[in-house]
């Protein structure tokens, strides 16, 4: 009988905002480790290198403060055209961005595609601060070991490597920042997430781009495709709008989130290699689909 009354007894008020604290303080605790576990999804195997593709490649081993060892290609190109920083996104690893690159490279543009720790051969796991460290390092490695000058390295940043591009961006000198498929913060994430939904003003503005691209006064190229089915269109909108000028914006009509250099075919590359070059976009494109921040 007292086991029954137990449990048909209403809660106080006092018992229920015990009960939402602790399950507030879980959700603070385990949140680091929720957030990671839908971020990063690190591949430890290389499906192929770029010698399958007949490239012209270095293969790179560089350090981090924290002592880890890095892996990275390095992509010649042609050595008078800036340099692209390739930062790409949370899953698989550098092989698998090695049709992508091989597209790039035919419009004679150097390259250096690296992986975060925990991804491929690069040593230790990832995470949000870490992700910034190896970003900044190879950046790093560039400025010191290739000899490469801040005004020749333009950085490029797919998905999750926006948050990675964009915080070197902020950090060191380069000569022009290019953000696909990226989005404002892991807050804003959440919002178009069912699971986070209704706990999304709870959830810290991580990997936050939304300010730090309000910061900043270097060229920046924001590309999204109209068809994201990971980062909603509207977020990269909203990332744009936030930037302080000079910026452009290129929509990407039809593209989803991982086929944007697919569906933009000739004029997708014409519009990032132009861009590369001089900092600004195609005459025609800006006339025509292009927003122009002051």
């Amino acid at each position: 009988m007292r086991f029954r009354q137990i449990l048909t007894t209403p809660m106080t008020f006092f018992q229920t905002i015990i009960i939402l604290g602790l399950l507030f303080l879980l959700f603070i605790l385990f949140y680091p480790r929720v957030e990671s576990f839908f971020i990063f999804y690190p591949d430890k195997v290389l499906e192929s290198t770029p010698a399958d593709y007949n490239l012209t490649f270095q293969e790179i081993f560089f350090e981090t403060p924290d002592h880890l060892h890095l892996h990275g290609w390095y992509f010649p190109g042609n050595h008078s055209q800036p340099v692209i920083l390739f930062c790409h996104g949370n899953a698989g690893n550098i092989s698998h961005r090695l049709d992508n690159v091989r597209r790039l490279l035919d419009h004679n543009l150097p390259v250096f595609l690296f992986d975060y720790r925990g991804y491929g051969k690069s040593e230790g796991r990832p995470s949000e601060k870490g992700i910034y460290t190896d970003g900044l390092s190879a950046y790093d490695y560039l400025l010191k070991q290739k000899q490469i000058p801040p005004e020749k390295i333009v950085l490029f940043g797919r998905s999750l490597g926006g948050a990675v591009a964009t915080e070197i961006a902020l950090r060191r000198k380069v000569r022009s920042l290019i953000l696909e498929s990226a989005f404002p913060s892991t807050r804003d994430m959440a919002r178009t997430i069912p699971l986070f939904m209704l706990f999304s003003p709870l959830i810290p503005r991580h990997f936050n781009n939304l300010k730090k691209l309000s910061r900043m006064t270097v060229p920046k190229l924001i590309i999204h495709g109209t068809r994201d089915e990971i980062v909603p269109f509207p977020l990269g909108r909203k990332l744009f709008k936030s930037a302080s000028p000079p910026k452009y914006f290129f929509p990407l009509e039809g593209a989803g989130h991982n086929d944007t250099y697919i569906i933009g075919g000739p004029r997708y590359f014409h519009t990032i290699s132009t861009f590369i070059r001089d900092s600004s976009i195609p005459q025609e494109l800006e006339n025509r689909d292009s927003l122009q921040g002051g």
